[in-house]
């Protein structure tokens, strides 16, 4: 069970593994991009590429006899995006298992990878735990560690984890299956919570020091990205950061993309738009 890029990445590294599944289950279709297009979820795309039986229900608790039919063993989900029901986690007898791209208990809940980035944390990792009815609660089977690169972006560092956790899991399903695995209680009392990213979380606030905002850029790249309005010939116009650096204590920009064009350097964004350095609240931040 998985939705997005990191499940497909997980679901990838299991056929790699020799652990191919007899179902996949994904979310329904959604619209994207500006013709919002109806677009299959990765996870989707990538199981019909193996010839993998996939089902996408709205509600959970409407597959379980489908699900129930397969007689499954073990069900994994990565990045699924929707709770499971107890009647779906007590159908195999391994029971459900998760691949959370944080160190439980820190970091429980839908945006793990951008929260990390957000904090400003040296080091992140990979839980695989025993799924229970609470959001991320229940007992971890196994972790990994990997510190967090300097310039590493959300969608980058999703990448990595996905490779750690893809392989980690491959290593604890035998041990798993086989009942040599102890799964350890986690420590509700250091648990943190993330939430569901919003368009509108993107916005930067320029009163922020440089350093937060930068560390915004990196964490909500490529979705929902960074952006900030300013006035342009007496009309706001929407500017998207994509890319900067911390550089003496000021803020660099280094890519940026204008409302409706395409991406360019920064450099070249104000030579076309030199009345962009008049603005105070932003420049007193940045690097001219």
């Amino acid at each position: 069970m998985g939705t997005p890029e990191f499940g497909a990445l997980i679901l990838e590294k299991l056929i790699e593994g020799g652990y191919k599944p007899v179902l996949v289950v994904t979310v329904p279709d959604k619209p994207s991009g500006r013709k919002q297009q109806l677009t299959p979820p990765a996870v989707k795309i990538t199981a019909l590429k193996h010839g993998i039986e996939t089902i996408q229900p709205e509600k959970l608790k409407d597959a379980k006899e489908k699900i129930k039919s397969f007689q499954p063993d073990l069900i994994i989900t990565a990045a699924y995006s929707k709770i499971l029901p107890d009647e779906i986690i007590g159908l195999p007898e391994k029971g459900c298992i998760n691949v959370h791209p944080s160190l439980l208990p820190k970091h429980r809940g839908p945006s793990p990878v951008q929260q990390t980035i957000l904090d400003g944390d040296k080091k992140t990792g990979v839980t695989i735990m025993l799924m229970d009815s609470q959001i991320d609660h229940g007992p971890i089977l196994a972790q990994e560690e990997t510190e967090i690169k300097q310039g590493e972006t959300a969608s980058e560092l999703h990448g990595r984890l996905a490779e750690i956790g893809g392989k980690l899991l491959l290593k604890i399903i035998p041990e798993w299956m086989a009942g040599t695995i102890k799964a350890v209680s986690q420590d509700d009392e250091a648990a943190t919570y993330t939430k569901i990213i919003k368009r509108e979380d993107g916005k930067i606030d320029w009163q922020n020091p440089p350093e937060k905002i930068e560390r915004k850029i990196r964490a909500f790249s490529p979705w929902p990205g960074a952006y900030t309005f300013w006035n342009k010939n007496g009309k706001t116009s929407r500017l998207k950061i994509l890319k900067a650096r911390m550089e003496d204590g000021k803020l660099t920009l280094e890519e940026v993309q204008p409302e409706g064009k395409k991406p360019m350097g920064f450099g070249e964004f104000l030579r076309g738009n030199p009345e962009f350095a008049r603005n105070k609240e932003i420049c007193s931040r940045i690097q001219i």
